[in-house]
């Protein structure tokens, strides 16, 4: 593989300092599903934990190195899974946490970080705006976490990579969610180091589609605004570095519409019991945008998180209709 940030060795040392509750999650064929899908489909569960996402893994190593010799202060710009994951992590670690968040964001997410014991700080803007407040934290001398950035939130992403190498059978593909892109270059760089003929696909909102238009043009292609429900995703300036190393390991970036994602939340609960946020629900949104390409084929959706408004779900789910 070419130069790039990521190392296998380093996620296996990662799996080391994150706590086992993070580790080893449910994968399991899900043929309830199939028969609306026309392949067969396994789900990767990264809700069954205490921030109910997969952003933990990555914060966990994060917080162990400044437990160790790091400095004791930590601020991040997130109101959704990052802030939740970041405040469960250093509270476990004796860290000040700080989130730096809208204050448009959803109450019930904001209420939870902060019954992890982590300061929240409002901004009057989206998450690109509190990413700008939260920097100021460094002529402070505390430490700015930045989601894909910070090369160890994709190594402990990567290590969901690591667990799925060690699959029975292996998979024709795997289908990401792509935000910041922590997730897609960890996974991806272990799946193609350990699995090299499995597809790596990875899927964004046509309402969000800074990062697939960068991977497209092969530099980063930044926008306006985002429009989407999936605000797990909806990110506009991609990072040049992450560019760089998702360049090296996706095969494809693809964008879905909003129904889709709608009806593939409604086809998660319906046919597999399971609440998610609408990001989790990208990868069964490509499937049900592009059937032929994954007929008769067997996939991995990625289930990321489920941290969703209640009141926002139900209408979203309560209309979304199964074609």
């Amino acid at each position: 593989m070419q130069e790039t940030r990521l190392d296998t060795a380093r996620f296996r040392a990662a799996r080391r300092v994150i706590d086992p509750v993070f580790l080893d999650t449910p994968l399991y064929r899900c043929e309830a599903l199939e028969p609306h899908l026309g392949c067969t489909v396994s789900i990767k569960l990264e809700t069954a934990n205490p921030v109910r996402s997969f952003k933990a893994r990555g914060t966990e190593v994060v917080a162990s190195l400044l437990a160790g010799h790091g400095p004791r202060a930590v601020v991040c710009a997130s109101a959704d899974n990052l802030g939740q994951a970041l405040a469960w992590s250093g509270r476990g670690r004796g860290l000040d946490v700080t989130v730096v968040a809208s204050r448009f964001a959803t109450a019930a997410k904001l209420d939870r970080i902060r019954a992890l014991d982590a300061r929240l700080e409002l901004v009057d803007g989206d998450h690109d705006m509190a990413r700008e407040r939260a920097a100021i934290a460094r002529h402070d001398g505390i430490r700015l976490l930045e989601d894909s950035l910070d090369i160890e939130t994709c190594e402990g992403a990567a290590t969901i990579g690591l667990e799925l190498a060690d699959a029975v059978p292996s998979f024709d593909a795997v289908l990401i969610a792509l935000g910041g892109g922590a997730l897609a270059t960890g996974m991806g760089h272990v799946v193609k180091a350990m699995a090299p003929e499995t597809e790596v696909i990875c899927i964004q909102p046509l309402g969000a589609p800074a990062m697939t238009h960068s991977w497209r043009r092969r530099r980063v292609v930044t926008t306006d605004a985002t429009d989407t429900i999936a605000d797990g995703v909806a990110g506009r300036r991609p990072i040049p570095a992450v560019l760089d190393d998702l360049l090296l390991v996706a095969d494809d970036a693809v964008l879905v519409q909003e129904a889709s994602i709608i009806a593939g939340m409604r086809m998660l609960l319906d046919h597999a019991g399971l609440v998610v946020e609408p990001s989790a629900a990208l990868g069964i949104a490509a499937i049900l945008e592009d059937r032929d390409r994954f007929a008769g084929r067997h996939v991995v959706t990625i289930v990321c998180g489920s941290n969703v408004d209640a009141d926002a779900y139900h209408r979203w789910v309560g209309a979304a209709p199964i074609r």
